[in-house]
């Protein structure tokens, strides 16, 4: 149990580790909007398959709600700042608008 718990604790690392380098604007860069807005999609889409097998888990849910907030309220400021970098964001992210 211990060693499954391991593994996946490193997968998300990795894949987390992967998000950052690919949405980075510089090298060191893990706090731009779009380092943030991938992060929370990742986030949001496991919340998601985590939720269409426990449909009870309304803690899990609660917290799928804050993470979706957080991402709206991020790629809001960011299509504010520069329309470019926001419209090519949703586009990477296979959002809608």
């Amino acid at each position: 149990m211990v060693k499954k718990i391991n593994e996946d604790i490193d997968f998300l690392k990795n894949s987390r580790d992967k998000i950052i380098k690919s949405f980075a604007t510089h090298d060191g860069d893990n706090g731009s909007p779009e380092v943030q807005a991938a992060l929370f999609t990742q986030r949001i889409l496991q919340l998601s398959e985590h939720l269409k097998l426990n449909k009870k888990d309304n803690h899990s849910r609660r917290g799928l709600l804050q993470l979706i907030g957080k991402r709206r309220r991020i790629l809001a400021f960011l299509e504010s700042k520069d329309q470019e970098r926001y419209s090519m964001l949703i586009k990477r992210l296979g959002l809608k608008k």
